[in-house]
């Protein structure tokens, strides 16, 4: 098995956003790498973000059920939260100086023994807790 990769919502949302052009070809084409490699890992919160967003804020919204299916599949990959990766989001959210809800998603990947986190939102190339920050659509244009 290769070294685990934390996925941030993010790009789940472009693999399924249709009308993402580009980035949705390049989060396709990262799930499948991490699929096949077994390396992939996220967490409850980015299947929550997931379904709330694709089902009510993209362009054309998946249908309930789709994104259901989605989430099901996805659920292999998600590590539980528990009330310690909300005391060490706390931490991480002071020294990091980011939002709370980035701080957990780093927090869940720290627990998850990720090296990476495949963000958009984050800075790239930024370790936090000791986990390298990447942002896979940086090369687009």
């Amino acid at each position: 098995m290769s070294a685990r990769i934390f996925v941030d919502t993010n790009v789940l949302i472009y693999a399924h956003d249709v009308d993402a052009s580009a980035k949705h070809e390049v989060a396709k084409s990262v799930l499948r790498e991490l699929w096949s490699q077994r390396s992939g890992v996220l967490s409850m919160q980015v299947l929550q973000e997931f379904y709330v967003n694709v089902t009510r804020k993209i362009a054309s919204p998946l249908p309930k059920d789709v994104a259901r299916l989605v989430v099901n599949t996805y659920a292999v990959w998600c590590i539980e939260t528990t009330p310690a990766e909300i005391m060490t989001a706390f931490r991480i959210e002071d020294e990091s100086k980011i939002g709370f809800w980035d701080a957990l998603i780093v927090a869940s990947a720290a627990k998850s023994g990720a090296v990476q986190i495949l963000s958009e939102d984050l800075n790239a190339q930024q370790v936090i807790a000791g986990i390298r920050i990447q942002n896979p659509f940086a090369q687009l244009p």
